[in-house]
């Protein structure tokens, strides 16, 4: 087994059960992004993404920052 890998083993022995399910999720998140068939944006995430990256005040996100974050349990 490599260095890396008994690392991570010994680090989730430790951590508690509700932590170990973040890191097993990650894991999983992981193998789906890897598999996952990359999808050119449209007009419109372009037209979203150009407008928030140039502070446009007129640009509103569908989600605020704060309820993304509760949403994502962080």
């Amino acid at each position: 087994m490599s260095n890396v890998k008994e690392r991570i083993l010994g680090a989730v022995t430790i951590m508690s059960d509700k932590d170990a399910e973040k890191v097993w999720y990650l894991i999983q998140s992981i193998f789906t992004l890897n598999n996952a068939e990359e999808v050119a944006p449209d007009e419109d995430e372009i037209n979203a993404f150009e407008a928030y990256h140039n502070n446009d005040p007129e640009y509103q996100p569908a989600i605020s920052q704060e309820d993304l974050m509760k949403e994502l349990e962080i």
